[in-house]
């Protein structure tokens, strides 16, 4: 499968996921909803890899891919928090926008710091994506 049909596997996904959590953390904490969560994708996430044999590669981790790697997990953890906290004290229609915002921050970021292009055509699709987000949140 090429890299946008699995970007858009994600992007549905993670639409069930606002819709879900939503509905699934109706009378708990949003922390103990993210921990319940947490759980689910950590054994799901090592059975692939224990299914398709790819816990060999564990060895092969540089120290410096490690590091990024548990930045990134701890990125995700407080995201994760953040967005479930969100979504408790507001309603997922104007949440979900909000946290789209990131598509910004990772353009601006993958700029500056991967040397990522960035073209007017590219800034124009940044900058309607900043609008639909004022649209969708303000109304």
């Amino acid at each position: 499968m090429a890299w946008w049909a699995w970007a858009l596997v994600s992007a549905l996904a993670a639409a069930a996921v606002s819709i879900l959590a939503k509905l699934g953390m109706q009378s708990i904490p949003s922390n103990l909803a993210t921990a319940i969560r947490t759980v689910v994708i950590l054994v799901f996430a090592w059975s692939l890899v224990l299914l398709r044999g790819e816990a060999a590669h564990l060895g092969s981790i540089s120290r410096r891919g490690l590091l990024f790697l548990v930045l990134s997990g701890l990125a995700t953890g407080i995201s994760w928090l953040a967005y479930f906290r969100a979504l408790q004290l507001g309603p997922a229609s104007r949440v979900a926008p909000i946290d789209k915002l990131s598509l910004v921050f990772i353009a601006l970021l993958g700029i500056g710091l991967l040397g990522e292009t960035f073209t007017v055509r590219y800034g124009l699709g940044l900058a309607l994506v900043m609008a639909g987000v004022l649209l969708t949140t303000l109304g």
